[in-house]
Order: C-alpha cells, then structure tokens, then sequence
C-alpha cells in the first residue's frame, strides 16, 4: 500500500494551542521566579532550586516534551539571572552556583523527559482503550444483524461515523454494485467501480490517495476471509481528501476483519439452513417412497395373485388378464428401482484419508483397524459422515442423534466429539478429520479422492 498524499501543514486551531503551551510553560517559571524572590530574603537562595521542578514536571504531564523542555531551560536561566552572583547576569563567578545551575538543569531536563514519557504512555493506554472499546462495540452491533444486508447497513453506517466521511458496501466480482451506503442515491462513477472492482479482485487496497486507480473518487478497502474477498468498503470525502489517515488504518483493518467474520457467520449459517431443508426434503421423499413400498406393493401384489388365479381358473379374456399381470410386474419393478434410489442406499465405504466408514455395515476403521465407538459416537459420526465437507449445525447433530428435547444440550455434542477424536484423528490436539466451525457446528472433511 503506497499513499500519495503528503504531510499537511498544521491547522491554524493546533498552531494556536502549541503556541499556548509554551506560553503556558514559561508563565509557570516566571511564577516559580517570583515566589523564589519572595523567600529569598528570608531562606535564602538555596530552596529557590526546588520551587522550579512543578513547572517541569506539570508543563511535561500537561503540554507534552518540547514545552518541558522551554521550562527546563528557562527555569535554568532564570535561576542563574536572579539567584545566583553577580545577579542579573547570566555570569556565574561561585563554582557552586555554575553546579547547581548545571545539576537544575539536567534535573529539570531528565525529569521532563520521564514526564514526558509517561504522559506519552497514558495517551497510547487511553488510545488503546479507545481503539478496542470501538471494536468491541462494532462487533457487539454486527452480532446483533440478521443477515448480510442488515450486516451491510449497520457496517457503513458505523464506519462512516467513526471516520467522519461517506461510506459504501460493494460486492459482485463480475459486476460490482452497492449494497448499502450511509447516503442516499449513491452512484459510483466508472473510476470507482474500476477500482471496486479492482480491490474484489486482488483483495488489495485501490482508489484515491493510492497509485493504484487513483483517478477515483473512493477509497476501496478489501473485506476479506482467508479465501478471497467478500466485499469491499469504500470510504470518501466531500473534500476530496484520502478518506482514512495512516495512524486510522489499523483500526479500520480490524473493524474490516470485524465485517469478515460476521459475513462468513451469516454465509455459515445459510448453508447450515440450506443442509437443514435438504436433510428435511430427503426425509420427506423416503417418508414418500416408504409409504410406496408399504402401501402400494401389498396392492400390487393383490393385483397380480388375483391376475394370476383367473388365469389358473381361465376365467375372462386371457390376454387381458396377461396386460394386467404384465403391467403389474413392470409398475412393482419400477417402485423397487425408487426405493433402491433412496437417500442412504449407496452401500458403498466412505474414504476419508486413514480413515473408512462403512454405513452400510455399520464398521469404522481406522487404518485397516476397527475403531471401537460407542453407539452415540457411532451416530454422530454416520449423521456427519452423510453430509461429509459439509457443516451440521449444533442443533442438527443433537436432533438426529439424542432427538428434538436435546437441541439445546451442547455438551452432550462436545463429549461426543472429543471422543471421536481421541479415537480417530492422528494427532487429537490438532485434528485434520473432524473440524470446528467455532459458534455454529461440526463438519467432516470430504472424502478423499
């Protein structure tokens, strides 16, 4: 990422403050030099040296390092103008008054650098706080969308509030449109669609105040997962100016990375909907084709036995009794092809690296060997293994293996699977078969080959 912009000269407000800082550092020595010509007389000159280290170390906490360092100077000179002989000189003629002038200085200058240093570290503490509390409350907002369009208007609303400037959601690799924006009517010109594009392409930086697409009026940032972009925010000024300073982009990259997650949660959660009504339709067509097989065959049977006796009997046109005894085979035949097309018909072995499971004959082996598996962990791993390198919800695994009144009991699930695991994976610590989708569920990895 290359900016082009360059340092901007300091705004007349900031010039005006540092201005008084200083001015603020120098009142605090002349009032520390009037109350040392005040007790002068009466304790000597020898407690004046104390009275000027709180304006130091007060212009350090409040005002920062380079006004600290004007009232270390200037408390020195002041010392050495008013305190020390010949007075009102700058010249020193006792070798004790040119070290105590010396020792004030160094005191005055290391004590506003600590000073300075642990304002400095407050700030970054406050900032640090601030910059968290952001993301914390970003993601707090994200959690509580719906769905992705929620999840879209929630994100440029936030971002355009927190960076002071306009902002817009784009998505479509092949044709990149706005999805939400925090104005209304927003058009992107071909530029910014460009670098839109751009950005959901390469998932890298582009638009104003970058090399890349410069001639763009947004900025484009990715909103990327670890496969590719899903999105991307542009950001602008009415200005014209780079949208986002250098010391925000760390925030915004992780309130990007915020958006990712909560986009990849609802994507999850979609296709862990969409495997719910699959599962549900393929309950429905082996309902269908048990009913077939228990309510129809036992008909057809009738039909054919009852074929059979009349032509036994000889009774009725014969090659009208053979039609319905044919047909009767033909439509008996065609309902065993259904039933055999069932969901879970295929016998064949699931192979999924080192290890193989056998619906079919209910065995699971784990490089050649039986595993040995409870018949709860034997359920959980078929209802799994049915849908292998696809994600079973939570609640999908507890239904179909400890029925509706458990959907809510994860533990049972947790135990489940880390068993399994300590069973069938080579390294439990680290599984490679069976993978969390954190918050949402299981999933076992596609079969090999």
């Amino acid at each position: 990422m290359t900016n082009d912009n360059l340092a901007e000269p300091e705004s007349a407000p900031g010039l005006a403050l540092r201005l008084a800082a200083f001015v603020a550092a120098l009142l605090m020595v002349a009032a520390a030099t009037l109350a040392g010509t005040l007790i002068t007389p009466i304790y000597g000159t020898a407690p004046v040296v104390l009275l000027y280290l709180p304006p130091v170390l007060a212009a350090a906490s409040w005002f920062g390092l380079a006004p600290a360092l004007l009232a270390a100077l200037a408390s020195t000179l002041a010392y050495n103008f008013f305190f020390t002989a010949p007075y009102r000189t700058l010249l020193i003629s006792s070798p004790a008054d040119l070290v105590t002038v010396i020792v004030l200085f160094l005191v005055a200058l290391v004590t506003s650098k600590l000073a300075s240093a642990l304002r400095h570290q407050a700030r970054l503490a406050a900032a640090h706080a601030a910059r968290n509390a952001t993301i914390a409350g970003f993601a707090r907002r994200l959690l509580a969308s719906a769905g992705e369009a929620e999840i879209a208007e929630v994100s440029v609303h936030q971002l355009a509030r927190l960076f002071d400037c306009h902002a817009v959601l784009v998505s479509g690799q092949d044709k990149p449109s706005v999805v939400a924006s925090d104005a209304a009517n927003v058009a992107l010109a071909p530029s910014d669609l460009a670098a839109a594009a751009f950005t959901l392409a390469s998932g890298t930086l582009s638009g104003r105040g970058v090399r890349r697409v410069d001639l763009a009026d947004w900025q484009f940032h990715p909103v990327a997962s670890d496969q590719a972009a899903l999105a991307a925010v542009g950001l602008a000024r009415p200005d014209g100016r780079p949208p986002i300073a250098d010391e925000q982009l760390s925030l915004l990259r992780n309130l990007l990375d915020q958006m990712a997650l909560a986009l990849e949660r609802t994507r999850l959660e979609r296709e862990a909907r969409d495997f719910s009504t699959l599962r549900e339709r393929h309950r429905l067509r082996s309902a269908l084709l048990t009913s077939i097989g228990e309510d129809v065959k036992p008909r057809l049977h009738a039909i054919a036995t009852a074929a059979r006796g009349l032509r036994r009997e000889g009774l009725g046109d014969k090659a009208l009794i053979a039609t319905v005894a044919a047909e009767t085979t033909k439509v008996d035949r065609y309902i065993d092809d259904l039933v055999d097309l069932s969901p879970g018909a295929d016998s064949e072995p699931i192979a999924i690296g080192p290890l193989t499971i056998d619906l079919h004959r209910r065995a699971v082996l784990r490089d050649g060997a039986e595993a040995h598996l409870t018949p709860k962990e034997y359920a959980v791993l078929a209802e799994l293994a049915k849908h292998a390198g696809r994600v079973l919800t939570h609640a999908q695994l507890l239904r179909a293996v400890w029925g509706p009144a458990h959907e809510g009991q994860i533990d049972y699930l947790r135990v489940a699977i880390r068993a399994l695991r300590q069973k069938l994976e080579r390294n439990p610590a680290r599984p490679e078969l069976l993978l969390n989708e954190p918050a949402v569920g299981y999933r076992l990895v596609a079969p090999s080959g």
